[in-house]
């Protein structure tokens, strides 16, 4: 079965009554008459906030303001018909609403659109990842869910990539932080980046960070919130290949603790794109060549 990943992007809007706002699937999209948060696929080199805010237009009318990333989480959905296991990774975002009018996505991908009480809400055929954000008992679909066409991955292609990745500010109880040095032959190589990096197909992203915690430094960590979503296009990146490629990557970066720490070791599991990984205290930090998304997570300037 072919493996396909996308990455989306959804939004939590209440009423002043606390009710929430849900889109149910048309008749074309993967799951028609399911109910769902408002939002889907980000667009290559698109930054998922901005893809929260065009997805509301579309499929509700409404115009809204994003807040703080809320949640991230992954699931996969086959579709045998097709011959697809289609991995999604779901950024949920808080937003607030700044005008408009609500109505269904004209011949799109919503046919109805309503506000739902917590009871309302549980009694209607709901995506998972939205059962669960919602604090709602989470249940599979049915087996016999008609299905639409799986939507292609954003940026397909030869010469264009978007790939979705978890990384951490990595700290212990003495305060230092954990920085992986990029290998040579990768983009930014020789500079000190954040552990993590591309999640495997079907893993949630909290649980690949952690593994990449272990391979690229041998440490044992626990995750202990969801800091930011970094966003990053390059459309002429240089990778092992030699060959230019127009990449988007999409980051989630969170915070994890590393309770008992031990000498940083990059393991033979790591593959080729980590050269080292350190504790460094945080007054040394600024001496450091850093990437930009490890500049900006530990408050410093690239340098």
């Amino acid at each position: 079965m072919e493996q396909r990943r996308r990455v989306g992007a959804y939004g939590v809007l209440r009423d002043s009554d606390g009710r929430v706002l849900l889109a149910r699937g048309a008749a074309g999209c993967p799951c028609p008459g399911v109910w769902q948060l408002p939002g889907g696929g980000v667009e290559h080199a698109e930054h998922p906030a901005d893809a929260v805010v065009r997805e509301f237009a579309e499929e509700t009318g409404l115009t809204v303001a994003v807040d703080a990333i809320r949640a991230a989480v992954a699931d996969v959905s086959v579709f045998r018909d097709e011959g697809v296991a289609l991995h999604t990774d779901r950024l949920i975002f808080d937003v607030e609403a700044r005008g408009g009018r609500l109505r269904p996505e004209p011949d799109g991908g919503t046919d109805d659109v309503g506000w739902f009480t917590p009871e309302e809400a549980a009694a209607r055929p709901l995506m998972p990842f939205a059962a669960e954000l919602l604090g709602l008992p989470v249940t599979p679909l049915p087996a016999d869910l008609p299905r639409g066409r799986p939507a292609a991955p954003a940026g397909a292609g030869a010469d264009r990539r978007q790939r979705f990745a978890a990384y951490g500010l990595v700290t212990d109880p003495s305060d230092r932080v954990l920085l992986t040095m990029i290998a040579d032959g990768y983009p930014g190589a020789g500079r000190w980046h954040l552990p993590g990096g591309g999640t495997d197909h079907g893993e949630q992203p909290a649980a690949g960070l952690l593994r990449e915690l272990v391979e690229e430094a041998g440490q044992l960590g626990r995750v202990v919130d969801l800091l930011a979503v970094d966003n990053l296009h390059n459309p002429g990146a240089l990778g092992p290949e030699r060959r230019p490629l127009d990449w988007h990557g999409i980051r989630v970066i969170y915070r994890v603790r590393v309770d008992a720490p031990t000498e940083a070791v990059v393991t033979e599991q790591a593959g080729g794109s980590t050269a080292r990984a350190a504790w460094f205290a945080p007054a040394e930090i600024a001496g450091l060549r850093l990437t930009d998304v490890a500049a900006r997570a530990t408050g410093r300037r690239v340098s």
